[in-house]
């Protein structure tokens, strides 16, 4: 027997320790458990030394932390491939002649996974999550992913789990086969006492067992449904060629294309823009200016104004445990409002976000009122009423009698200036934007606007805030429409010249679609509603430049009550809610460039994309000119994560480099 006190090193990041006859690995490569080249080369050594040693019977490998291991190592990404490899360890575990153990203690992610998957038996605690995110790198599992997985869990559930690349937790894994048990103790004790009974016993490899089968049918139907939910990305129909590979290939077969895939797909244009994104959401998180700096302790959050952004906005903070009171004018608004989200909370219950219990601990956080003095105990007030300077700039003037002194009073604003609605209040270094996106429960982004007379510590506390409700926070400065407005109000302005030289709303939604945009620009003007560009337009007229060049196609829209989806008219028709193009439109566009003496010409396609695209990235370099954003991957999240920009594009300005 070995020694119980003995421990070993096998590298920085994994060590060794013997409990009776079985060797426990652990691996330990915070924050995350990355599987680096240093971890996989301690986890070899770990291999070789159970091989060896005639007094190890069976080895436990677990993760320290709440992590197994998370997946790949990101610093990684891009260099010379340092040995051994992920798979050649993957392999090397599943060929051991002693049973090896998963002790899966948290996330196992994408090579954790994998790790997992050639293990001989798999038990997991009770909060672990398992998956294969690699689709969201536009890649594929490279290291016998989509091909062991399967052989556990059947063709039906490998193609969804590889194809979307969402996790499952502990109790989904074990339902459909991925691991053998959930530790119903101690995770470690269940470990070693699942190892002795594997102990002489021939090691079952994943590798050599048959997919269960599944219905082809369904199967397909499954593919189809997740691929036209891609959307032009390349990387989920290819994980999912490969999972359902599984059934009719060897073992062999499929490992070597998943690794000519994995090769091919590592080195595209999709995988290196993805990659893009996963390192700028990183630089995302370090602000200049409050890399010390502590934000306030928030419990009790006000908003005022619960329409849908506000309703939305309130949801978000109760789903993330805040205490929140609503305010509306008077009390059947402030009734409502608290219908609207309960509405929502509700329809969070249905479908499962939250269970009964989530949802009666959030209904217990909210109260609404009609009365402004009863927000004098928040830490934080949102404003989220009526995108008008009057009704805002008093609003917090009567929140200045109202609340605390060293409260953080933020606005919602898409397009007025902030530092203008500080320099109304009595406590201007307090005031800060929080520009959330509709609906504001859903949308991932929120802009926060650091005012020129704001403190940092009122800016890290926006920032800290918005990363509790799981949002992407993104500095920005001041300047109309932030960064996210200012881009697309460039993105629009090109749209309409593109108008007024030829093409037409639904060519350049099309090619935008095509491009991979989720809606094209004039379908998306008509979901948000002609209105406000309508009203921006006139505020900005008197200021102008007269020799700039303007086109007047979407003002007669307006004028002649054409305002999008909600009036059933807009760039298109809505008749019985369809979208259909209107003779009408066309005919208002042509009288518009026969006024101005402009001879249409045909635009392709290419070029439709090239113009919007050169606009939005001329934008962004103004704006990082300005020192608005802070960088240009800064701007291309926010396209991708307000406005529906691909992420597999890399953002504008990723792609305008490209």
């Amino acid at each position: 027997m070995v020694d119980v006190t003995t421990s070993l090193t096998f590298s920085d990041t994994v060590s060794g320790k013997a409990e009776g006859d079985v060797l426990v690995v652990t691996l330990n490569n915070p924050p995350v458990n990355a599987a680096s080249a240093e971890l996989r080369q301690g986890l070899w050594r770990a291999l070789d030394h159970a091989r060896s040693d005639n007094a190890v019977s069976a080895v436990v490998i677990t993760g320290a932390g709440k992590s197994f291991v998370a997946g790949a190592d990101i610093k990684e990404f891009g260099k010379p491939q340092v040995d051994p490899t992920l798979p050649a360890v993957v392999e090397k575990i599943e060929a051991s002649e002693k049973p090896v153990i998963a002790a899966i203690n948290g996330v196992a992610l994408g090579g954790g996974c994998e790790i997992a998957l050639a293990a001989h038996a798999r038990i997991a605690h009770s909060k672990a999550k398992l998956g294969f995110p690699e689709v969201k790198l536009g890649i594929v599992p490279g290291a016998g992913g989509t091909q062991r997985l399967p052989r556990l869990v059947g063709c039906l559930e490998a193609v969804e789990m590889i194809g979307t690349g969402k996790p499952v937790n502990a109790e989904k894994a074990f339902g459909i086969g991925l691991i053998g048990a959930i530790a119903k103790g101690d995770l470690l004790s269940d470990a070693l006492a699942l190892a002795q009974s594997l102990k002489g016993k021939p090691v079952l490899r994943t590798s050599e067992r048959i997919a269960p089968r599944s219905d082809q049918a369904t199967v397909q139907n499954t593919i189809a449904k997740i691929t036209l939910k891609a959307k032009g990305q390349m990387a989920p129909g290819e994980a999912m060629r490969l999972a359902a590979s599984a059934s009719t290939l060897s073992f062999t077969q499929g490992l070597s294309d998943e690794r000519e895939t994995f090769l091919r797909l590592r080195d595209s244009d999709q995988a290196k823009a993805l990659r893009h994104v996963f390192f700028a959401e990183r630089d995302a998180a370090k602000v200049d200016g409050l890399e010390h700096v502590e934000p306030l302790p928030l419990n009790k959050i006000g908003v005022c104004g619960l329409g849908l952004m506000g309703a939305g906005i309130a949801t978000a903070l109760l789903s993330a445990g805040y205490e929140l009171i609503g305010y509306e004018r008077d009390e059947p608004a402030a009734e409502a409002g608290k219908a609207r989200i309960l509405d929502i909370l509700g329809k969070n219950l249905k479908s499962g976000r939250i269970d009964q219990a989530d949802f009666e601990r959030q209904a217990a956080n909210l109260a609404t009122t009609a009365k402004l003095r009863e927000l004098a105990p928040c830490d934080l007030v949102i404003e989220a009423v009526f995108d008008d300077m009057t009704i805002k700039t008093e609003l917090f003037q009567k929140l200045d009698l109202v609340i605390r002194s060293d409260a953080i009073l933020a606005t919602n604003t898409s397009y007025l200036d902030p530092d203008a609605l500080a320099a109304e209040t009595a406590h201007p270094e307090r005031v800060i934007g929080l520009h959330f996106f509709s609906p504001a429960n859903i949308m991932r982004l929120v802009e926060v606007v650091r005012c020129a007379q704001a403190t940092p510590q009122a800016v890290a506390t926006g920032f800290a805030l918005a990363k509790k409700l799981g949002k992407l926070p993104i500095v920005t400065g001041v300047c109309e429409g932030f960064i996210g407005n200012s881009i697309f109000s460039a993105y629009r302005r090109e749209a309409e010249f593109l108008l007024e030289d030829g093409a037409l709303p639904q060519e350049i939604d099309a090619a935008m679609e095509d491009y991979g945009m989720a809606m094209g620009p004039f379908a998306v003007f008509d979901l948000a509603g002609l209105e406000i560009a309508w009203a921006r337009r006139k505020r900005e007229a008197p200021t102008r430049d007269p020799e700039a060049r303007y086109v007047d196609i979407a003002d007669r829209l307006c004028e002649a009550g054409r305002l999008g989806q909600k009036s059933g008219r807009g760039w298109y028709s809505y008749e019985a809610g369809k979208r259909t193009v209107d003779s009408a439109v066309t005919e208002m566009i042509a009288q518009s460039r026969a006024a101005k003496g402009i001879t249409p010409r045909a635009i392709a396609s290419e070029e439709i994309v090239k113009r919007l695209i050169g606009a939005m990235a001329d934008e962004g370099k103004t704006l990082l000119d300005k020192a608005i954003a802070a960088r240009a991957s800064d701007i291309d999240l926010v396209m991708i994560n307000g406005y529906g920009f691909p992420a597999y594009r890399g953002g504008p300005m990723f792609a305008a480099s490209r």
